[in-house]
This record gives structure tokens, sequence and C-alpha cells, in this order.
């Protein structure tokens, strides 16, 4: 891979070169590769079918995550989210002690491996939320909550420059890895101004399905304002919205 520097940008192929552009800027690269038949058939690359098809999985376990979380991803993600969580679940698919490699899944493997989660590195939840909280998950009610005492957003919250409101949020997350299915509940605060006066208690109450049989999540973020003539505008397009997955209950 190569970096292209010159004034005129190029994509597509001129012989056995591509050119092409990435969030890195534009590259270049050599084509080149072992043939997609030999790969899928040749018995010397049994453990890249694996590799491959496992990698496969986790691409549609984080889709599916991803997903289920939509409503607040919109305004708490990175550009580089989608990877990483992808990676995050390969993990996860590799602690299954259970299935034979290249058969292994998310459902047999360690979902808990996914607790403390950034969905935003540009803005993480540790580093912005200084209050502690009380994050649980309740298997047989279906209830995922969150519990805050009443705090000085002040002295609790880093802020980026700008910011004149803050909201917490957070989702209880049932997913079926398997059925690419899952049951979500969200809940927000009202926009509340970040400065010297104290909050009330906030508890939040995620309600899914009793009894169930498949991972739960919690995810606790926050949202960023900035007021401007009386109306609330989504500070830098949620650029420093911290989102985390703060509890995780596999089976």
């Amino acid at each position: 891979m190569a970096r292209q520097k010159g004034i005129i940008k190029l994509k597509g192929t001129i012989g056995d070169i591509t050119f092409y552009k990435t969030k890195d800027g534009h590259l270049a690269r050599e084509k080149g590769g072992i043939d997609a038949s030999r790969i899928a058939n040749d018995p010397a690359f049994q453990r890249t079918r694996e590799n491959g098809s496992e990698f496969g999985r986790a691409g549609k376990a984080g889709k599916v995550m991803r997903t289920a979380l939509r409503t607040l991803l919109i305004n708490s993600a990175d550009g580089r989210m989608v990877s990483r969580l992808t990676q995050a679940m390969v993990k996860v698919i590799q602690a299954d002690a259970t299935n034979d490699r290249g058969l292994r899944n998310v459902i047999d493997g360690e979902a808990e491996l996914l607790a403390g989660f950034e969905f935003n590195i540009g803005g993480k939840l540790g580093t912005t939320l200084f209050v502690p909280y009380v994050g649980t998950i309740d298997r047989v009610s279906g209830d995922i909550t969150v519990d805050i005492a009443p705090f000085v957003p002040l002295n609790m919250i880093a802020a980026p420059a700008g910011t004149t409101h803050f909201k917490i949020i957070s989702a209880g997350a049932e997913i079926d890895f398997e059925a690419e299915s899952f049951v979500v509940a969200n809940s927000e605060t009202a926009i509340l101004p970040w400065d010297a006066t104290p909050t009330v208690a906030i508890n939040q109450v995620n309600a899914v399905t009793p009894n169930s049989t498949k991972p739960l999540f919690l995810a606790l973020g926050v949202e960023f304002y900035q007021e401007v003539n009386g109306k609330m505008y989504s500070l830098k397009n949620g650029a420093y919205n911290p989102l985390s997955l703060v509890q995780v209950s596999g089976l």
C-alpha cells in the first residue's frame, strides 16, 4: 500500500495498480492475491476458510447490535466504530469453548467481553461522566436499569467547549444473534443545563422480555447541546457524545 502524493488524485485501476480513497487519504496498491476458487476449495486454506466464516459471523453480530442501538448511535459513534465492534465480536466468538473452529459463535462465546466497549473513541464515557452510577440487569423481570444520585453537572461532567446543556441517555437491549433480532427500550432525561445546579436523582428503567435466555446489554451515554437564541442544537453533530456498554449479561 502506497500513499498518493501528487496534485491529481487517481481512482480506479491502471495496469496492475489500483488507486482508491480511504479515510487515511488517497492510496495505491498492486493487484494480486490468491484465486478465490482456490481459497474456497484447497485443503491448504482450511484455516483461512474457518477464520473467514467466524469473521463474517462477527460482522453480522455487530450489525445486529448497531441496529438495536441505532437511536442512540445516530449521535454517539465515531467513524471507525463498525470495524472496532467487529473486532470485539471476533474476540467474543474466539472465546467459544463449545464449538469447533470455524463454527464458533457469539451465543456460545463470552458476550461479557463486550462490557466497557466505547462506541465513540472521540468521547469516552469514562473520561466524561464522573458521577457514580449503578447499572443493573434483572433477567427475571426483564428490567435493565441505571441509577444516578443527584450531582452537580459542572463538577461531574467533563463537557466539550461550547456546551450549555446535556442529557443522560440509556438503552436496554435483548439480542438474539442467531435469529438476527432484538428487543430494545430507550430512556433519556430532559435536556438539562450544564451548570452548578444539582440534578435530581436519575432512574431509567428499560424493559425487555422477562426471563429472557438471550444476551442482555445496558448502554449508557451523554449527549451535549448548545443553546442558541432559545433553541437547542446537538453540539458539533455529536462528535463528543459518549456511549458505552456498561453492563452485559450473556448466557
